[in-house]
């Protein structure tokens, strides 16, 4: 029986180094010294040492169809790295580059089924927060959730959001400012209402955008050598590179009287093919005060302004092919403009690139001016973000085409499958660009080093749901980072919850050792739930692999689970002998009590020690495994203040923040 508060004892002898779980003979040995020469943890009675939990999302939408994402939000900036670039001043600097965390992590995406859409999903446990993202028919509005008691419920309501499924005229339009900025964000800011919706991370930061309008992309110029001219599908949300311009610069719109791209920077004006990124034109532009900043807008009857540090402008092509500037503004600007557009209704929108920019509307014929949205508004409508460049994407509901290819119901565009009825969605652990890992000691039931890379596996887990956010398959893409152990040790997942008859088939599994007897469908036999054994020895998964699971027919995601499910190691081929996260259950076939020489640090057969430490642990995150013989504790400064607290201090104490890791006793 454990008792209310643990004593963990770690061993860390440095004259014993030679000493490591991968010599199963010293087995009893370790285990001695561990005893007699200890640090110890005081660890409370049951934590369980998760680092992420699940956290049930439901949103109720009741409108005729919209496509939701969900992001795992992060309020703190991402360190990007140090770029070398050139300012908006034209000069040169080297300067550290953050960009907002709040799309990093897309867990999921889904189109509300009779209204709702629900799904469970891990998330990490210092995560406080849900970023919820609406597109209808290009219309994008957000949310930040908090999560309350391992819930988040979302109510959209038309009340105060904007929404083309019950247009007011045959041809509404509304607009949206497109904006980018030097750390390579992309977000929309709702004129109506000034809330900001993040969109994309860029391929490079950038100074300027601009938009076909009927083809629906942007383009936008990297400001750092070779200056590669980027194109946004609006409807794919993807990026491409056109051409390397070799030119950068702050200013840059789209002509959609000749479909070119204008470009300036200082006293020059260029044009560009948007489509091979060649340039066709250059020419000088006379009159300007000050030549740095600003930007470059086509109003509808297609006159040229343009605005520099010093103010906006009205360019007018003469007869010596010169470009000649009228100044408008004066010197009567609140700020120094970096980005400007023209709204359907023909009004002026400019930006600073302030730490937290401010907009304006301005009057192209008075010169005059107001605040519109920004901390100088005055209106609660602080962006906490700079924008270098403005543009404006107008959504009509005459010209949205429906296409759904293959008439399941979800358009192409949000479609991840647009060509299979029977897929449309997918679910990701930990993100969609993110991987986990699952590390285990494989002494027990007898005490290990603790180093946790006997077994280190990092996975994404892809649940694929069809258009009414069932599931229908699972992929593992896989790959063992470590595998330190002595033993020739096995791994799988149990599905609890699932009956093996319910899968259709396994791909991807790899057996070399031949202890494993599988049935038809590729789980293992003799299984109350859904059994899959990746391999039989994990040496055979030190390559990137996918192991996919399809199922008979769709699964409700409730009955299904979250990944990483149930995942264990089979200990040096004695099939019984299986090693879980703390507090799981083994499978059919597993045995949780064993007689051992020496000590038994789990007789009740938990998976947590005597003194209340784990023999496998979930990380959320691309864990560095400790190099051998180095304990966690010893490679990672803050795991103990996590496990002394309960998990209720330095939750993200596996990153990489400074002063977290001893990257020297880390493998790479």
């Amino acid at each position: 029986m454990k008792h209310p508060n643990y004593s963990f004892a770690i061993s860390i002898l440095f004259s014993f180094l030679i000493i490591s779980c991968s010599i199963p003979d010293l087995e009893n040995s370790l285990d001695e010294n561990i005893d007699n020469n200890s640090l110890s943890l005081s660890i409370p009675d049951g934590f369980d040492f998760k680092t992420h939990e699940e956290v049930i999302i439901t949103i109720t939408d009741n409108s005729e169809y919209a496509k939701y994402d969900i992001f795992i939000y992060s309020s703190e900036p991402v360190f990007i790295g140090n770029q070398t670039y050139e300012n908006e001043s034209g000069e040169i600097v080297t300067e550290p580059v953050y960009r907002n965390g709040a799309i990093d992590k897309l867990v999921f995406s889904g189109v509300p089924h009779n209204g709702v859409l629900t799904q469970t999903i891990n998330v990490p446990t210092y995560s406080d927060k849900i970023y919820i993202r609406r597109n209808s028919k290009f219309n994008y509005s957000s949310s930040v959730e908090t999560i309350v008691n391992q819930q988040v419920n979302y109510n959209y309501t038309l009340s105060g959001n904007r929404s083309m499924n019950n247009p007011t005229s045959a041809n509404q339009v509304n607009d949206y400012l497109y904006c980018v900025n030097g750390s390579g964000e992309l977000f929309q800011v709702d004129p109506l209402t000034g809330v900001l919706t993040d969109l994309s991370t860029m391929p490079m930061g950038s100074y300027t955008a601009a938009i076909d309008q009927e083809n629906k992309v942007m383009y936008s110029i990297g400001r750092s050598s070779p200056y590669p001219l980027m194109k946004y599908s609006i409807e794919n949300n993807t990026w491409e590179t056109v051409a390397n311009l070799g030119i950068g610069g702050p200013r840059l719109d789209y002509n959609s009287n000749d479909n070119l791209l204008y470009f300036s920077t200082r006293d020059k004006l260029y044009t560009f093919d948007p489509i091979t990124g060649a340039n066709l034109n250059t020419w000088d532009i006379q009159g300007l005060h000050d030549t740095n900043g600003g930007d470059l807008a086509f109003a509808d009857d297609g006159t040229l302004f343009l605005c520099t540090f010093s103010g906006l402008y009205r360019l007018e092509l003469d007869a010596n092919n010169e470009y000649q500037s009228t100044r408008i503004s004066s010197d009567n600007l609140p700020f120094k403009p970096t980005s400007m557009t023209f709204d359907s209704n023909q009004e002026l929108w400019l930006a600073n690139s302030a730490s937290s920019s401010d907009l304006i509307i301005m009057d192209t014929q008075t010169g005059g001016w107001q605040y519109k949205y920004g901390i100088s508004a005055n209106n609660n409508t602080d962006f906490g973000r700079i924008i270098n460049d403005l543009t404006t994407f107008r959504v009509f509901t005459d010209n949205f085409v429906d296409v759904d290819t293959d008439g399941d119901g979800i358009l192409d565009a949000d479609d991840s499958f647009p060509d299979n009825a029977e897929k449309a969605f997918e679910i990701f652990t930990p993100s969609k660009y993110g991987a986990g890992t699952i590390a285990f000691e494989d002494l027990w039931p007898s005490a290990g080093d603790y180093d946790f890379n006997d077994m280190a596996l990092n996975y994404q887990a892809i649940a694929v749901l069809n258009a009414q956010n069932l599931a229908v398959q699972v992929d593992f893409i896989c790959r063992v980072k470590s595998n330190g152990a002595g033993y020739t040790n096995g791994l799988g997942i149990e599905i609890e919850g699932l009956s093996p008859s319910l899968v259709e088939s396994v791909t991807g599994t790899f057996f070399t050792e031949n202890y494993i007897v599988l049935e038809s469908n590729g789980t293992e036999a003799n299984q109350e739930n859904a059994v899959i054994i990746f391999s039989d020895n994990v040496d055979n998964l030190l390559n990137e692999t996918t192991i996919s699971i399809k199922f008979t027919q769709p699964i409700i995601t409730d009955v299904l689970g979250v990944a990483p499910f149930n995942p264990f190691i089979i200990i040096n081929k004695n099939r019984d002998k299986e090693v879980h996260l703390p507090k799981a259950h083994i499978t059919s076939l597993g045995n949780n009590i064993f007689n051992v020489d020496g000590v038994n640090r789990d007789p009740d057969g938990d998976f947590i020690s005597e003194d209340g430490f784990p023999w496998a642990i979930s990380i959320i995150h691309d864990f560095k495994v400790p190099k051998e013989n180095i304990s966690i504790i010893e490679a990672y400064n803050f795991f103990s203040d996590w496990a002394v607290s309960g998990g209720e201090v330095y939750k993200d104490w596996y990153k990489d923040n400074p002063g977290y890791r001893n990257t020297a006793k880390l493998e790479n």
